[in-house]
């Protein structure tokens, strides 16, 4: 079976959805997008990702997205490819334009699409890179399509057998990964950077905050090299344990903060599909 897309407003199959090489997206990647985990043809806290696609949307000046129409396309493409756990990517992008940084008058393009997913292992290496998020910029905070930061420092982390590669911010605060928000333990207590750190508020960062409890603490980057336990969160991820930094090993992992933390959310996202 091939996948099904829905393209502004209908279904079509992979070989037949066509979006313009004038869309916005594509030229200067003006767009936001979400990535949505589909268990046995179920989203997982959709409601949340729709919130956020709106803000970003606003954050980035698109036109406020049609959520019902959203929604619309994911029950139908569920619906016609499912998987027993699957990636649902919602992207809405500034839509057909000019070549250059002005938007054009056409509105903006939505596609979603599902691919299926592996499932991630308990624990993963990551890598620290040189390169800064910037806590200040125009598009901290907001889902976009601007990912070439995270392509190449993905690529770096795969260099070094990492799966994930964790940014400081311009003032070598703990910042976040690639696709990820990071957590550490110290001294027995948990805690996660805050938003002013120019993280990205992660829909399961904010489902561990409420069912797990952690601090939301300014820490320096440093702090990865004394931490007793590093975990990782994400849509695809969940609760993923860190067993390497860099070159520094965390032997037993996932610790027993990090397997805890597994279970509360485990549990309670099996409860509630759309918390």
């Amino acid at each position: 079976m091939k996948p099904a897309i829905w393209l502004d407003g209908s279904l079509c199959d992979a070989d037949s959805a066509r979006v313009s090489v004038f869309d916005h997206g594509l030229t200067v990647g003006d767009g936001v997008f979400e990535t949505v985990k589909a268990t046995e043809g179920r989203p997982f806290a959709l409601t949340r990702h729709l919130r956020r696609l709106a803000r970003s949307a606003e954050g980035l000046g698109l036109p406020e997205p049609d959520l019902d129409e959203v929604r619309r396309g994911c029950e139908e493409v569920l619906k016609a490819h499912p998987v027993p756990f699957g990636r649902l990517r919602i992207t809405y992008t500034g839509g057909l334009s000019p070549l250059g940084s002005d938007r054009g008058t056409a509105g903006p393009t939505l596609v979603v699409a599902l691919a299926e997913a592996s499932r991630r292992p308990d624990a993963t290496a990551v890598i620290t890179v040189p390169w800064a998020r910037n806590e200040r910029g125009a598009l901290t905070g907001l889902k976009t399509t601007s990912y070439g930061e995270n392509v190449v420092a993905l690529a770096r982390a795969r260099e070094q057998d990492a799966s994930e590669a964790l940014f400081g911010n311009t003032v070598g605060a703990l910042c976040e990964g690639t696709g990820t928000n990071v957590f550490v333990v110290l001294d027995g207590e948990l805690h996660t950077p805050p938003l002013s750190s120019g993280c990205l508020a992660g829909i399961t960062r904010a489902l561990v905050l409420e069912w797990v409890g952690a601090k939301e603490t300014d820490l320096p980057l440093e702090a990865l090299s004394r931490a007793e336990e590093v975990f990782l969160t994400s849509t695809t991820r969940d609760v993923q344990g860190v067993h390497r930094v860099d070159t520094r090993t965390l032997p037993g992992a996932p610790g027993p903060v990090t397997t805890e933390a597994l279970r509360i959310f485990t549990e309670r996202a099996a409860a509630d599909i759309d918390p």
